[in-house]
């Protein structure tokens, strides 16, 4: 009985060493993320506020990468009665890639932007017509998807911090954007996605510049 014991005893102990082994090996490595290509969506029935917005994230993000034109933004009425009807949507991209974890804070600004337009519309050179003169959407772009901050909880949003969550609104997949049941339907537009893929092509330049933390 004793050898039996013993025998069972050094057979648990291989066991758990060998699954200890197995452990270590399997386990992931740890990096810090590759830099994303920091976007931001404004959308405003007034183009000085528009301009307002892009002056304002220049001071944040640094200079303009790309800009998109000003679409024609008639997806949705939603908006109407906060912002009014005649609504344009662009988007601009920065030259300055960004860590990614610094979503929730581009939120934050941007929300605080909104409501200093709000509280004073003169700064873009506007008249107090509207309870909500613009809207401000930050994210970044990858080389696999567009990822977007809300203040909204949903089923396929991740929250970050501070009441700030994040939603890959389109991934990118054979050499196309593709959308989700989610996605808002102005970001399935071809014209959209157009400038969204420029966005992408400026970001594999520009990662080159930058090191890999995976490969170092």
């Amino acid at each position: 009985m004793e050898a039996k014991h013993i025998c069972f005893k050094y057979n648990s102990i291989f066991l758990n060493l060998f699954l200890l082994a197995s452990t270590s090996i399997d386990m992931g490595q740890l990096y810090p993320p590759l830099p994303v290509l920091p976007l931001v969506c404004a959308f405003s029935q007034f183009p000085a506020a528009l301009d307002w917005v892009e002056q304002r994230a220049r001071q944040y993000w640094g200079p303009v990468a790309l800009a998109s034109p000003r679409f024609e933004f008639a997806e949705t009425n939603y908006y109407e009665a906060t912002m009014g009807g005649g609504i344009r949507k662009c988007f601009w991209v920065f030259e300055q890639l960004a860590d990614p974890g610094k979503l929730a804070e581009w939120k934050l600004f941007s929300n605080q932007w909104e409501e200093e337009l709000a509280r004073e519309p003169s700064l873009a050179g506007l008249e107090p017509t509207v309870a909500r003169p613009v809207n401000i959407d930050p994210g970044y772009i990858t080389t696999a998807k567009l990822v977007l901050a809300s203040t909204k909880d949903h089923a396929h949003r991740i929250y970050l911090e501070r009441g700030i969550f994040a939603e890959i609104t389109l991934m990118y997949r054979h050499r196309t954007w593709e959308s989700h049941e989610w996605t808002f339907p102005d970001y399935r537009r071809a014209d959209y996605q157009e400038f969204f893929s420029a966005a992408r092509t400026y970001l594999k330049t520009t990662l080159g510049r930058y090191p890999d933390p995976r490969r170092e």
